[in-house]
């Protein structure tokens, strides 16, 4: 039975934007995992406007695990906007589900640790924001300059929006549903920086989440450039911008 009989509905979000080889080799396992769990979700590969060849691509991956795991869709923007927009349309999609969750989908967060997020949602009856913390049963490979770029914007968002974390980016979260609800009318972000103003809101809004440390290993073709981490970097003075304009 799922998670010892407990009754939810969760929905978990793969954002992917010209990622079908990525997720060829990520999504296997993970219905895999989501199969042999039995907990009650329902899988979303949300793509990003990465064109009409690249959907078919993501249709083949999804008829091919659909023999593993049924309950999975293919759906997404027209034109490329961001991850977070992509997660929020496929969330807010979603009216009804009892628990917001998305993965990327590089693998970075395994499978086995996805379905662990899942299950500590279920029994904490908490939003859960997986972070990268190395100990004895989470190992986290992560390269140098990702390492510094890491804990870089972790300053800025404790500097710029007062977010206290331990890590905003690892790119695993399982949000209640209906605290997402209550705050995703405040949310504008499109981009990578979406996890914190999500976070931001959740916590103006009185809403509090328990961090997780997760198994986390870096994969060598990251979505994320040089060139992103400035956006990153813009996408906090905005945000800053509005919160104080708002206080």
């Amino acid at each position: 039975m799922p998670n010892q009989g407990v009754e939810a509905t969760i929905v978990l979000v793969t954002p992917v934007w010209c990622d079908a080889r990525r997720l060829a080799r990520f999504a296997p396992d993970l219905a895999a995992a989501l199969a042999a769990s039995q907990l009650p979700v329902k899988w979303l590969i949300a793509d990003d406007g990465s064109g009409a060849e690249e959907r078919q691509r993501l249709e083949k991956i999804r008829q091919e695990i659909a023999e593993v795991y049924s309950k999975v869709e293919v759906s997404g923007e027209s034109h490329h906007r961001g991850k977070g927009a992509t997660v929020r349309t496929a969330w807010t999609s979603q009216p009804q589900a009892e628990w917001l969750a998305f993965v990327d989908a590089d693998g970075s967060v395994s499978a086995r640790e996805t379905v662990r997020l899942l299950r500590e949602a279920l029994r904490r009856r908490r939003s859960i924001i997986g972070v990268r913390v190395s100990s004895e049963e989470t190992k986290v490979r992560e390269g140098l300059w990702r390492a510094i770029r890491h804990r870089a914007f972790l300053g800025a968002t404790r500097w710029l929006v007062g977010l206290e974390t331990r890590d905003s980016q690892c790119g695993a979260k399982v949000i209640r549903g209906e605290e997402f609800r209550d705050v995703q009318g405040r949310l504008h972000e499109e981009g990578f920086a979406f996890d914190v103003e999500l976070m931001v809101e959740l916590h103006a809004a009185g809403h509090s989440w328990v961090e997780l440390p997760v198994a986390w290993d870096e994969k060598d073709e990251s979505r994320l450039r040089v060139g992103d981490s400035w956006k990153m970097l813009a996408a906090l003075m905005e945000m800053r911008k509005r919160l104080l304009s708002e206080s």
